[in-house]
Formats: C-alpha cells, sequence, structure tokens
C-alpha cells in the first residue's frame, strides 16, 4: 500500500499553507488504497487536531512514507533519500538560490515532481495558487492606495480569518474617481478582477481607459495586445508574440499616463519588452503613483520592483531620481510599490482548500493510476538520481555553470 505524507513546512519565513485540507486528506485516504499521515505541526493554517478529528494519523517522521508532499521548499536536512517528493523547487528557470537545493534532490535519489510543472495536453497548468496571489495581490494595492493618502482603513489580507472577512473589508473601501490598470490575462489576473469588481469598480475598454474621464473609480483588463506593438507598425499577432518577443516593443506609456495605480499580474519574459524604464517615470506625464507587482520579477518588466516585500513589511517606496529604495509613504515624489511574493500565504486556508481540490481532482487520479496521459511524468524534474530528459537543461546549473 503506498503511504503518503504531509510534511511540516519548514521553509522561513513560515508559510501555513497545506497541501491538502484534513477533509480533502480523508477524501483521498478513503477513496483510494492509501495510507495518509501527517507531520505533526505547529505553524499550519488547520491544526493536528483537526486532522485527527478528520480521522488521520499525525506522526513525529514521515520518512517511511512513498511520497511525501509539501507547498515550499523543502530545506535540504530535511529531504528524504530516495522518495518522491512534490513541492514548488523554483529551480526551473535556473534560479540561483536554489542551486544547491537541486543538487540535494538528485544526490539523494529523490523524485522531484514540482507542482509549476503539473500541466495539461495543452499545456496549461493544472494545479496552481494564481488566483489568490491575484485576490489578495489586489486588495493588498486598493489597502496601500488608502494608506498612501489616508482615505480609509482595512485589515490586512492576513488578518482576515478568510475570504468571506475580506470581501466584508471591501465594503469600508470608497475611492476617489481614480483609474486602475491590471496586466495580464490568466489565474491571477482573473482573481484581481474579483476584488475589484467586488468593490463595485467599474470595468472599462482599454480605448475607454485612455480616452474618457469619469465621475467614478474604474479598472481596465489589459491583455499582451494592448501594450505592446510590432517594430514593424505590423499587425499583432499573439502567438508570434509569445514565441518571438524580440520582434515587438512595449507600448505602455499611453496608459502610465491616466493611471493612478497599476495591478501588474501578466507574466514577464525577459526577452519580452519591459512595461516601462526608469527614464519613463520622471516624466512629467508618467500619473502612476502605486503598484501592486503581484508578478514581484525583481528588476524586471517594471523598474521600480527593486526587491521583493513581506508580509510583515508589505511596501516600500521608489525613488525614481535616484534609482533607489527608500521607506514607505516618504515622498509624494516617490512611487509606492507592494511586491510580496507569497501573497497566497495571507489567506492560507482558502488558497489551501482551492490548491488541494485541484490535486484531488486533477493530479491524485493520475499519479495513483497509470498515468497514462503523461501528466506526472512531464511534471518530474529529476528521478532515479538524474534529470529526466525533458529538464536536461538544468544540468549546467546544477553543475554552477
Amino acid at each position: 500500500m503506498t503511504k503518503i505524507g504531509i510534511i511540516k513546512e519548514g521553509k522561513v519565513p513560515i508559510d501555513r499553507r497545506v497541501p491538502l485540507t484534513p477533509i480533502q486528506a480523508k477524501q483521498i485516504k478513503d477513496n483510494f488504497d492509501v495510507n495518509l499521515v501527517v507531520q505533526t505541526s505547529d505553524i499550519r493554517c488547520f491544526s493536528d487536531d483537526d486532522y485527527r478529528n478528520a480521522g488521520l494519523q499525525i506522526v513525529d517522521s514521515i520518512n517511511d512514507c512513498d511520497i511525501i508532499l509539501g507547498v515550499k521548499e523543502v530545506p535540504v536536512d530535511t529531504l528524504t533519500p530516495n522518495k518522491t517528493h512534490f513541492f514548488f523547487s523554483h529551480t526551473i528557470k535556473k534560479q540561483d538560490y536554489n542551486r544547491d537545493l537541486l543538487r540535494s534532490i538528485l544526490d539523494k535519489n529523490i523524485r522531484l515532481i514540482d507542482w509549476e510543472t503539473l500541466t495539461n495536453e495543452n499545456g496549461n497548468r493544472i494545479i496552481a495558487f494564481g488566483r489568490w496571489a491575484g485576490i489578495v495581490g489586489a486588495y493588498n494595492g486598493l489597502w496601500t492606495y488608502g494608506k498612501r493618502y489616508n482615505l480609509f482603513s482595512i485589515k490586512r489580507a492576513h488578518e482576515c480569518f478568510d475570504y468571506e472577512d475580506l470581501k466584508n473589508e471591501l465594503k469600508k473601501i470608497n475611492l476617489p474617481n481614480i483609474k486602475i490598470a491590471l496586466t495580464g490575462g490568466g489565474r491571477v489576473t482573473k482573481g484581481a478582477m474579483e476584488v475589484l469588481l467586488g468593490t463595485g469598480i467599474t470595468q472599462v475598454t482599454p480605448h475607454e481607459f485612455i480616452t474618457q474621464r469619469f465621475d467614478e473609480p474604474v479598472f481596465t483588463q489589459l491583455n499582451s495586445r494592448d501594450y505592446n506593438k510590432r517594430k514593424d507598425g505590423s499587425e499583432f499577432h499573439r502567438n508570434e508574440f509569445y514565441a518571438n518577443p524580440e520582434l515587438y516593443e512595449g507600448d505602455f506609456l499611453k496608459y502610465a499616463k491616466v493611471t493612478d495605480l497599476l495591478i501588474a499580474c501578466a507574466f514577464w519574459d525577459p526577452s519580452a519588452p519591459v512595461l516601462f524604464h526608469r527614464e519613463d517615470i520622471i516624466r512629467d506625464d508618467f500619473d502612476i503613483r502605486i503598484i501592486a507587482d503581484i508578478t514581484c520579477d525583481i528588476e524586471g518588466s517594471i523598474p521600480s520592483t527593486k526587491k521583493p516585500s513581506t508580509i510583515d513589511d508589505p511596501i516600500y517606496d521608489y525613488n525614481p531620481s535616484d534609482d533607489q529604495v527608500e521607506q514607505a509613504l516618504t515622498d509624494e515624489g516617490n512611487i509606492t510599490v507592494m511586491a510580496v511574493d507569497n501573497l497566497p500565504c495571507e489567506l492560507p486556508r482558502d488558497a489551501s482548500e482551492s490548491f488541494g481540490n485541484e490535486f484531488v481532482n486533477n493530479v491524485i487520479p493520475h499519479l495513483l493510476g497509470k498515468d497514462e496521459m503523461g501528466i506526472i511524468a512531464g511534471a518530474t524534474i529529476a528521478s532515479e538520481g538524474k534529470l529526466t530528459e525533458k529538464y536536461s537543461y538544468l544540468q549546467d546549473y546544477v553543475d554552477g555553470k
């Protein structure tokens, strides 16, 4: 019988999310031929007693489990050799800070399956926290606006018990007739739109956004075609843009001239155009003063995102004249940046429940079945002490080259 264990999260700062709620863990245990145990933890959003009451066994060690489920990177010294680990490894983009983690996974003969690489036949992710990053990121953007201009006071997202509690806070928001630009079109963007629409903010088209004045707060959702254009002036083609972004240049400044709050949700490829440059920010017609950068690409498409912020210290100021970070809310000439890089952690119960449902419905049948569609195989980064063929491009990263 396959034995599955839910690991105690060991990354610092702590992450209170879980891959499976107590009810979901019981569901898997009852419906599949598996034994499922939970490593004791005092930091989870669901307590040991919550799992115990659902009929799950609480254990000190999960080293005898065949499959070990976690959320964030597992510290090197708590990796279990010769087992299957599920977690977000943050290695597939050759992130320097996790090179030693991947080396240890190979040295310890671990089969690593990364949540981020679990996709269907169309290449779309089948499990993610993206919606919750969008929800919390947009909420934090509105919180930042209220904080900067002393307009209203609402609880921080992590102070809310759950999403329903957060929705009650949205009722306290009273915005002037500002314009909010939202980039992207995926899960993160949809989550952010939930919050903006839930706050009663009216959505307008990109054309209306830049050509009309409104007597109420409005937002627009911008896709790649709205703020990128072909260098030769010919028609935009989405598939070509993603395949050959070097053929395109940015066209975002027409929005920056009328935007008060930017909520950045769009995935950015380093070979694609940036949204804007530092030199653009110091122009007289650049109106953006608050940026909620949910993507949190450091030194990426948004030059003011110089570092990630944290849940405890969520905002900082960017001084465009000197290109440096300053204390938050210190100068009206600065841009206030919200760049928390672990946003779903602020609503851990809801985020975990949503994630667990996708695991039960979209992953478990393949993991505990025959994997005829190659869902698990395609997400396996390492196995038997080697990188799998699909991820062999990481070998020079592992070798330190």
